[in-house]
């Protein structure tokens, strides 16, 4: 191991039970029913393909960007200027790997200018070598592209890489990278095909720091 990149939502950042309140406030606000089997089929994917989710589900009618856009103001009124809740175990983590002289990326699906600035606001930025948005590349997860540039700004080869991810594409990304998945459930537990593209599954960023202090993820 020569390299750790993680994901940002839902692994440094408990951000996508977070966003998942303000959806299912907003859609009971106006009576949409199923919220929760929606999200969970949003999870780990586009913004194109999360609209069609809510399409598909709520009719082609569905106003899609200003249901969006509630949710949205009602999550930075509740989680902005640091407000949104740290993962167990993540300074911990991240302490060890700075400690160790071991190089750190995030790779986000979400925008860069968004992922430095909550970062930032959380006291976490400096522990990171490199921060990859989702506007660096052209495919998203599950194409193994962010996980690539980032393995290549920190000067790894991808074999030496581990990726820290909660999301079923997320991990397929990192598989696909030829890196070294290491998946820590958030809101979704693995499937048998996830759990087979996993050199571990742990419960905690915490467990996952024991692996590496242990050495048993090379």
């Amino acid at each position: 191991m020569k390299a750790v990149i993680f994901d940002m939502d839902g692994v440094i950042f408990d951000s996508e039970r977070a966003t998942y309140l303000c959806w299912k406030k907003v859609a009971e606000d106006h009576g949409l029913a199923g919220m929760d089997e929606v999200y969970r089929k949003c999870i780990g994917v586009t913004v194109e393909v999360t609209r069609q989710i809510c399409l598909d589900a709520y009719g082609e009618d569905f106003p899609y960007e200003e249901f969006g856009k509630e949710a949205s103001i009602l999550y930075h009124a509740e989680y902005d200027g640091g407000r949104l809740p740290v993962k167990e175990g993540v300074r911990e983590i991240l302490s060890y790997l700075k400690d160790n002289g071991i190089p750190t990326a995030i790779a986000s699906s979400t925008r860069q200018e968004r992922v430095i600035r909550q970062l930032r606001e959380a006291g976490l930025l400096e522990f990171f070598d490199e921060v990859v948005g989702g506007e660096s590349v052209s495919r998203s997860k599950p194409a193994p592209d962010i996980f690539l540039y980032a393995a290549d700004l920190l000067g790894a080869e991808p074999a030496d890489c581990v990726v820290i991810e909660d999301s079923f594409n997320g991990i397929r990304a990192a598989h696909a990278a030829g890196m070294i998945p290491v998946m820590v459930p958030d809101m979704l537990e693995p499937d048998e095909d996830i759990r087979g593209k996993c050199k571990a599954v742990c419960r905690t960023l915490t467990e996952v720091r024991g692996l590496f202090q242990k050495n048993l993820i090379k």
